[in-house]
């Protein structure tokens, strides 16, 4: 009888060990998929928060000298840079999705979208450019800004300082 039970748990370790075997086997070939489907999901997400910062840049605008909005800006991946010296925002992303095709021009609306290849990452970028109608600042200052990723939203105040000696929209953006 002893023999019996002793084999029975031999199989048992066996058909345990295949088991994982065969999950670890079919998560390294699903895994990178899953990672894809989610990076393609932020990257999304990040298109809808900078045109939802342009819609909000061009509604101070309208309203006047003055005028501002708070929004709630939640970054999970990738960061924000604020730039005061090219006036543009740009969000940047490393991700296994491929959004477009590397090298190649394109746009969504007014937002420039550019994809590079660098290893088995593609890096992403979402920019809009200001240069013509604004002056973005970062605290009143003509600087370079990155937001990175948070477990929590930041708060960002967007302002309309009024007109620049060129005659173009000052919009100055500050974290609460």
């Amino acid at each position: 009888m002893r023999g019996g039970t002793g084999q029975v748990w031999i199989e048992t370790v066996i058909y345990t060990l295949i088991a994982f075997v065969m999950i670890g086997v079919v998560l390294t070939f699903a895994r990178p998929k899953i990672e894809e489907f989610q990076d393609k999901a932020l990257l999304e997400q990040s298109i809808e928060m900078i045109s939802g910062i342009d819609s909000t840049i061009k509604e101070i605008e309208r309203r006047g000298v003055g005028n501002q909005r708070i929004i709630k800006l939640e970054l999970n991946e990738g960061s924000l840079k604020i730039s005061g010296i090219n006036d543009n925002l740009v969000f940047e992303m490393q991700s296994r999705y491929q959004y477009t095709e590397p090298g190649s021009d394109y746009s969504e609306g007014n937002i420039a979208v550019q994809t590079e290849k660098k290893g088995e990452l593609n890096v992403v970028q979402f920019s809009v450019d200001y240069n013509l109608k604004y002056n973005i600042t970062y605290q009143q200052k003509d600087g370079l800004r990155t937001i990175g990723k948070s477990p929590t939203p930041y708060n960002l105040l967007i302002s309309n300082k009024g007109e620049d000696s060129d005659g173009r929209i000052k919009i100055n953006f500050e974290i609460n």
